[in-house]
C-alpha cells in the first residue's frame, strides 16, 4: 500500500519533520517499507496556453505557439511574449485549451525511474524548431491515456504556473507493508490511516462522517434506518432487488442506481487523478476513477455496474442482484479479459441467475462502464474474508480491492461510502435509488478497565486524563466509572465500530501503549525469580543435541499440508483439522503426523549425491481423535519424527532406525520394549506391519519404528533402503517422571586417552573393565613415527547416582 504525505496532511496537522514522522510511523502503527522521493519528479513542467495550431503538411504533427507565461524565464528558451515553439503530434492539440508543457532539460515523469530517464531537449522535426513537448497523462505517469495530450482546466490554473504546485506534486509516497497491517482493515484508507497519525502525534482526528449524506428524487431519509434488513426504492422501474443466498458470505450490500443527466465524459487532468497515481493506480474513466478514489479514502471498494448492460444479462426488466457461492465449474470473463472456471468457494455477482462479477476481486466484462453507459449501479458490499482469500490464491487475483476484503472489513459504513460516491458523480448523474441488505449485529462493544491494570502490565504511571486523551484522539469514547480508590481509576471504554480487533483489557492496554510509545515507557530491570525449567522444553534440547551427535540432520518443515501429501501417506484427510483462511491451495489441512513431512522432504534429498542421511524434526501435530481442551481448541500432540536412508546397504533397514530410538532412550536412562505392530493410528498406518514395532515404555505405547509400506515409498518415489520412526514426546516425558525410569543420576561425558604399546582390542578391555557400567565409543588412534606406544582415545558416558 502506498500514502501520499501530501494527501495525508489534508487531514492531519503534521507538526514533525518527515523523517520524524516516518519513524514514529514504523515505530507506532506499520512498517515502512521504503520512501519514495517525487519531490523533484516534476521540475520545469508547466502549464501553457496553446495559442497558435498549424497543420504540417502531409504530415499528422502541428506547430504550435504555446504562452508560457510573461515572468516566466525557461533556460535555453527564447519566449517572444511569452510564446514558445512547439512540435506537437497529438489529434486533439488545439487553439485556446491549456495543456502540459515539459520544458527543455526536464525529466519526462514516467521514465524517472527507468535505467536511462528521458530529458527533453530542443530538436528539429520536419525541419521546425520543437522547444520541449506538450505531455500526454501516459507520459505524465498518471495512466496510460495515449490518445492525446493531457488537458487542465482554465478555471484551475493559468498560464506558468509549474504543474507540481497546481497538483501539489513534489511528493513522499510511503511504501507501506501490507502484512503488519492485517489486523486492521481501517487502516487501509486514507481516513483511517489519517486517524491513527494524528493519535500517534497526541491530536484529536476530525471527520465528518455525515457531510456526503444524500437525498434521492423522492424525499428519501437523512439517516440510515436502524432496521437490520431493508431495501429503500421508489417506484421507478430502476429499483434494484438485492438477495443474498448465505449471510457467511455477505454480512451486508448497498447499491445506489444513478442515471445521466449530464456530460460525464473525462475532460480534464485532475488532482484526483494524481493522487490514483501516486496510490499505485491508474486512472481509467470519470466512473471508475471516482470509485477507486473512494476506496483509496475510506478502505471501503466499490463497483460500479452498466445498469443496462446489467438488466440485459438476466434478460430482466429491472436490475435484481443475487449474491450466491458460485457452482462448481461456472464460468465468467473478467474486466481485464481472462476467462475464469469458477469453483465452489467463489462468490459471485449475478443479474437474476448470470454470474457478472466476481465478487470482492473484479467486474465482469458484460457489465463493463463505457462511452455509451447511462445509468450505472454503485455496489458497496462486505464478502467473507476467508472466500476471497481462496479466491485470491485459486485465480491469482491481487486487486487492491481483494487486498482489502481479505483483511476483515467491517460492514458500517457500505452505504455511506456509497452515498459519498454518488455525491461526486453527482454533476453528470442523479441519485434513483438506494438498496441496501444488512444482517450486521451493530451491538458496541464496552469494555471495563481501570488504570492500575493499564499501568501495571505497561510499566507506567499514565493518569487517566493522559489515558482517556489517548484513546479519544483515535475514535473510542471513554467514560469515567464511579468507582475511585486512590489513584486506582476505573473507566468505561467504548470500541468504535470501525476497530473489530478490540475486544479484551489487553487489546485496550496495547493501544494506550503502543500510541503513547513504547519507546517512551522507561526500561526497569524485573525482580530476578528462579523458574523452574520447561521440562518439554529440555527434553527437546536434550534430544536435539543427541541426534545432532549421531550425525542426523534437523529439518522444520510447515505444520500445513495439502491432501494429495495426506493421500500419499495413508492417512485420513477426514481426520485433519482443514483451515478455513488457507495461505496457499496447498497448504489446507493441518497434519496428523510428523512423517509426511519427512518422507516428502526424503525425496529431494535421496536427489543428492550423498550415500546416506538422516532427518528428523521436533513438532505439534493435531488430529481430530485427539480431541479438543477446556478452551474449546485442537489438542496438540508433540511428536519426534525421523527417516533413515542410504542407497546401498545389505543390513536391515529396520534395525538400523531401531539403533536411533535405543540410543536415544539409553541417554535418557530409559529401558523399552519393542513388540509387533498392532495398534492403528495416523503415525503407524505408513509403515509395514511385518517390519515394523512398538515402543513399549513399561507397557505403554509412546511411538513406532520401522520400515514403511512399499505403498507409500511407491506414492513418495523412495529407495527401498528406507526407514524411520515417530515418537509422543508428551508420553516419553510422562514416563521418564514416573517410576519407568530404571537409570537415575547426571549423565556425564568424559575422554579418556591411554597410552600404551598394547592394541586396541586389549586396552578397550581394561577400559570396560574400570568402567563396567558406561557406554565407551572409539575415540582417536595416534602413534607417531619411530615411537612403540600410541595414543588410543575413548568417548565414555556414564550415569553418576
Amino acid at each position: 500500500m502506498r500514502v501520499s504525505l501530501n494527501w495525508l496532511k489534508k487531514y492531519v496537522n503534521i507538526d514533525v519533520s518527515n523523517n520524524d514522522l516516518i519513524r514514529l510511523i514504523g515505530a507506532r502503527l506499520v512498517e515502512v517499507e521504503g520512501v519514495i522521493d517525487e519531490t523533484h519528479k516534476y521540475d520545469n513542467i508547466y502549464v501553457v496556453r496553446v495559442e497558435k495550431v498549424e497543420k504540417i503538411p502531409e504530415t499528422h504533427l502541428s506547430l504550435c505557439q504555446i504562452f508560457v507565461g510573461d515572468d516566466v524565464e525557461i533556460k535555453g528558451v527564447k519566449t517572444e511574449a511569452g510564446l514558445v515553439q512547439v512540435v506537437c503530434g497529438a489529434p486533439n492539440v488545439r487553439e485556446g485549451m491549456y495543456a502540459v508543457w515539459i520544458a527543455p532539460g526536464a525529466i519526462v515523469p514516467a521514465s524517472l525511474h527507468e535505467d536511462a530517464p528521458f530529458i527533453i531537449g530542443k530538436r528539429k522535426l520536419r525541419g521546425f524548431e520543437s522547444n520541449g513537448m506538450l505531455a500526454g497523462a501516459d507520459e505524465l505517469d498518471f495512466g496510460d491515456d495515449h490518445s492525446g495530450i493531457a488537458e487542465i482546466n482554465p478555471e484551475v490554473a493559468k498560464p506558468g504556473e509549474l504543474l507540481a504546485e497546481l497538483f501539489e506534486l513534489n511528493d513522499l509516497i510511503l511504501d507501506i507493508e501490507n502484512k503488519s497491517l492485517t489486523h486492521r482493515p481501517d487502516c487501509f484508507g486514507l481516513i483511517g490511516f489519517a486517524r491513527e497519525v494524528a493519535g500517534i502525534l497526541g491530536q484529536k482526528f476530525e471527520y465528518d462522517d455525515n457531510r456526503f449524506r444524500i437525498d434521492t428524487d423522492t424525499g428519501l431519509r437523512d439517516s440510515v434506518t436502524d432496521s437490520l434488513e431493508y431495501t429503500v426504492a421508489n417506484k421507478s422501474e430502476l429499483i434494484p432487488s438485492v438477495s443474498i443466498e448465505d449471510r457467511k458470505i455477505c454480512t451486508r450490500y448497498s447499491a445506489i442506481t444513478l442515471e445521466k443527466h449530464g456530460d460525464f465524459k473525462k475532460k480534464y487532468l485532475t488532482w484526483m487523478d494524481t493522487v490514483i497515481s501516486k496510490s499505485g493506480m491508474k486512472p481509467i474513466n470519470r466512473i471508475v476513477d471516482v470509485t477507486n478514489y473512494i476506496m483509496l479514502l475510506t478502505g471501503q471498494p466499490l463497483h460500479a455496474f452498466d445498469y443496462d448492460k446489467f438488466v440485459a444479462v438476466g434478460k430482466q426488466k429491472c436490475a435484481e442482484i443475487n449474491v450466491r457461492l458460485a457452482k462448481q465449474g461456472e464460468k465468467i470473463v473478467l474486466l481485464d479479459q481472462n476467462e475464469v472456471t469458477l469453483n465452489s468457494d467463489d462468490i459471485v455477482i449475478c443479474s437474476g441467475d448470470i454470474p457478472v462479477a466476481l465478487a470482492g476481486a473484479m467486474g465482469g466484462e458484460s457489465t463493463m462502464i463505457d462511452d455509451s453507459t447511462s445509468k450505472i449501479i454503485i455496489e458497496s458490499a462486505v464478502f467473507s474474508l476467508y472466500n476471497l482469500r481462496k479466491t485470491q490464491m485459486a485465480h491469482g487475483v491481487f486487486t487492491e480491492a481483494i487486498t482489502r476484503f481479505t483483511k476483515g472489513l467491517s460492514s458500517f459504513q457500505t452505504l455511506e461510502v456509497a452515498e459519498e460516491c454518488a455525491a461526486m458523480l453527482s454533476e453528470g448523474f442523479k441519485t434513483i435509488d438506494i438498496a441496501d441488505q444488512s444482517s450486521v449485529d451493530d451491538k458496541t462493544i464496552v469494555v471495563e478497565i481501570t488504570t492500575e491494570e493499564i499501568n501495571k502490565l505497561l510499566g507506567t504511571m499514565y493518569d487517566i486524563k493522559t489515558i482517556k486523551r489517548t484513546l479519544e484522539n483515535v475514535g473510542f469514547v471513554v467514560k469515567n466509572g464511579s468507582e475511585k480508590n486512590g489513584s486506582v481509576e476505573r473507566m468505561s471504554v467504548e470500541v468504535p465500530c470501525w476497530r473489530m480487533d478490540i475486544h479484551i483489557k489487553e487489546d485496550i492496554i496495547e493501544e494506550v501503549g503502543r500510541l503513547l510509545g513504547y519507546d517512551n515507557i522507561a526500561p526497569v530491570l524485573p525482580r530476578h525469580f528462579t523458574a523452574e525449567k520447561n521440562k518439554l522444553h529440555q527434553l527437546k534440547h536434550d534430544i536435539r543435541n543427541m541426534m545432532v551427535r549421531y550425525g542426523a540432520n534437523e529439518v522444520l518443515t510447515y505444520s500445513f499440508v495439502s491432501e494429495s501429501l495426506l493421500n500419499k501417506a495413508n492417512q485420513d484427510a477426514n481426520n485433519s483439522y482443514k483451515i478455513v483462511n488457507s495461505i496457499s491451495p496447498n497448504l489446507q489441512y493441518i497434519r496428523q503426523s510428523i512423517m509426511p513431512s519427512l518422507l516428502d522432504k526424503a525425496y529431494i534429498n535421496e536427489k543428492l549425491p550423498v550415500n546416506r542421511f538422516v532427518i528428523f524434526e521436533m513438532n505439534g501435530v493435531y488430529r481430530k481423535d485427539l480431541g479438543i481442551d477446556e478452551d474449546k481448541l485442537p489438542i496438540q500432540k508433540n511428536s519426534l519424527g525421523c527417516v533413515v536412508a542410504e542407497r546401498k546397504n545389505n543390513e536391515t533397514a529396520f534395525y538400523k532406525a531401531k539403533k536411533y530410538v535405543e540410543k536415544i532412550l539409553d541417554e535418557l536412562g530409559i529401558v523399552a520394549d519393542y513388540v509387533p505392530l498392532k495398534t492403528k493410528n495416523a503415525e503407524t498406518i505408513m509403515f509395514e506391519p511385518k517390519r515394523a514395532a512398538e515402543i513399549l515404555i513399561n507397557g505403554e505405547y509412546i511411538g513406532v519404528v520401522g520400515e514403511f509400506k512399499n505403498i507409500v515409498r511407491n506414492e513418495f518415489k523412495l529407495a527401498p533402503y528406507l526407514a524411520g520412526f515417530e515418537v509422543d514426546l508428551d508420553l516419553l516425558l510422562k514416563c521418564m517422571s514416573s517410576h519407568v525410569q530404571v537409570k537415575i543420576g547426571r549423565r556425564v561425558e568424559k575422554d579418556l586417552t591411554v597410552t600404551t604399546k598394547e592394541t586396541y582390542a586389549k586396552t578397550l578391555e581394561k577400559v570396560r573393565k574400570d568402567n563396567p557400567e558406561a557406554v565407551i565409543e572409539p575415540g582417536l588412534i595416534y602413534q607417531a613415527k619411530g615411537q612403540e606406544t600410541r595414543n588410543i582415545t575413548f568417548h565414555i558416558t556414564e550415569i553418576e547416582n
